[in-house]
């Protein structure tokens, strides 16, 4: 019966050369934040924004999205072991990324660089960011799929993937949660992209970081339930919701409250 599923046996790495290694994962990553920099800059221009601010904000952009994923999954995921090995906090080349410490890294990057840069409202650069972060978001989840992690429970459907590498060739069919979060992302990207483009909201601030903030995690909230567990302070609530859920869930109230609060628009 197990013919009937997709077995997945992909390597993460593209190919190496002497200690060099170049990994889907990676390239991927590094996609995401190069698809977003040309977006914005699109947006940039149109405003007549300053370019020079973009190469800044793009700088802000990737530090603030790494160490606030480390720190993420250090503190919200594996705080226990992390705690006893504080050497290894810093050693992001051996995995441990959190989105939701990558969200929260972002928006206080921003609020820096509008506070010393643009001179504007952090709404105003976080209202262009969130449109290519979807898309980014979609990028990685593929990188997480090519390294065989962040692996869904096990199911019976026909396009169950078997993850040999983890499971081994023989191992139970699972979700390919990582294409389900995936393609999510994408039509998430493509709603922003078009609410931006082609209709008023994108000046009305912070709205379209409110309607990012409901898709993103509330697609990340749904997602978990098809998710085994990652870890984390879940324990802390008897299980109920898994830790990806009870980070999501005041992320969500923040995105409804921007998208509904009443501001005349610019």
């Amino acid at each position: 019966m197990l013919l009937n599923y997709i077995h997945w046996n992909a390597s993460p790495e593209i190919v190496s050369i002497g200690p060099i290694t170049l990994r889907w994962y990676g390239l991927l990553f590094a996609s995401g934040f190069l698809v977003g920099l040309f977006i914005v800059r699109k947006m940039f221009l149109a405003e007549k924004a300053p370019e020079e601010w973009l190469d800044k904000a793009f700088v802000y952009i990737v530090l603030g999205a790494v160490v606030g994923a480390r720190l993420g999954h250090v503190f919200f995921y594996d705080w226990p072991y992390y705690s006893q090995h504080l050497n290894e906090i810093p050693q992001v080349w051996k995995g441990g990324l959190a989105s939701h410490g990558g969200a929260i890294g972002v928006i206080l990057a921003l609020w820096i660089f509008s506070i010393r840069v643009s001179k504007k409202s952090v709404l105003w650069i976080l209202d262009k960011v969130v449109v290519p972060t979807a898309l980014a978001g979609c990028f990685i989840r593929l990188g997480n799929l090519m390294n065989s992690e962040i692996l869904g429970n096990p199911t019976t459907v026909s396009w169950g993937f078997v993850f040999e590498r983890v499971d081994g060739p023989n191992g139970l069919p699972r979700h390919p949660v990582q294409l389900y979060e995936s393609l999510s992302y994408l039509i998430s990207f493509v709603v922003l992209y078009y609410t931006y483009w082609r209709t008023e909201k994108r000046h009305k601030p912070g709205y379209m970081f409110g309607l990012f903030m409901i898709f993103i995690w509330g697609i990340r909230f749904v997602m978990e339930f098809f998710k085994s567990s990652q870890g984390g302070f879940e324990t802390a609530f008897n299980n109920v919701l898994s830790t990806g859920q009870l980070l999501s869930i005041p992320f969500i109230l923040i995105g409804v409250y921007f998208v509904l609060r009443p501001v005349k628009t610019e």
